[in-house]
């Protein structure tokens, strides 16, 4: 695998390295020694998948608030989005910046978010899909957003948004 630091401090893409035969391939893409060595959370203990039908569904931008924040390793498995994070981070250098990425089916890359960060994706194409996986259960109570369009964070989404939950649409203008 090859840890690829995003912009945002402590944010990677991992990137396969596959070996290929007559059959395809075959690459790792989770290793918690490797995930230890580059100083990121490896701990994963729920996973979840998000299935959305239509080209412009945008799901965002969601994160969980102390004491439960989790970081999460996100993969496209069918597909293509533009996957977006923001660092929340009040002591992190890169506070209130954004960095967006294309996660697709074929690309096969995956995006690690740290704690602290919302995160949301755009998708690109009917039918497109993400793994999840999470260092911390869902706490209902600790669940939050900020706005997609919050202007304090400028976001640069690649597409029309056409599908949205009203949940997703009515998060509160970001308060630092």
């Amino acid at each position: 695998m090859k840890f690829v630091a995003l912009p945002l401090q402590g944010a990677f893409v991992i990137e396969p390295e596959p070996i290929t035969d007559e059959r395809g391939f075959f690459a790792r893409t989770f290793c918690r020694e490797e995930f230890v060595t580059q100083g990121l959370n490896p701990e994963l203990v729920q996973c979840s998948v998000s299935f959305n039908d239509r080209k412009g569904t945008l799901r965002g931008m969601h994160y969980q608030k102390y004491p439960h924040e989790e970081a999460k390793l996100v993969r496209c498995t069918l597909g293509a989005v533009y996957d977006v994070i923001i660092d929340l981070r009040k002591d992190s250098p890169t506070f209130k910046r954004w960095a967006g990425i294309e996660l697709s089916a074929k690309n096969h890359m995956a995006l690690y978010i740290p704690e602290g960060f919302a995160h949301g994706f755009l998708t690109l194409i009917n039918g497109s899909e993400l793994y999840y996986q999470m260092s911390e259960i869902f706490h209902p109570e600790c669940a939050a957003g900020v706005r997609w369009d919050d202007p304090v964070f400028a976001i640069e989404w690649l597409g029309e948004v056409s599908v949205m939950s009203d949940r997703d649409k009515n998060f509160p203008d970001f308060q630092s």
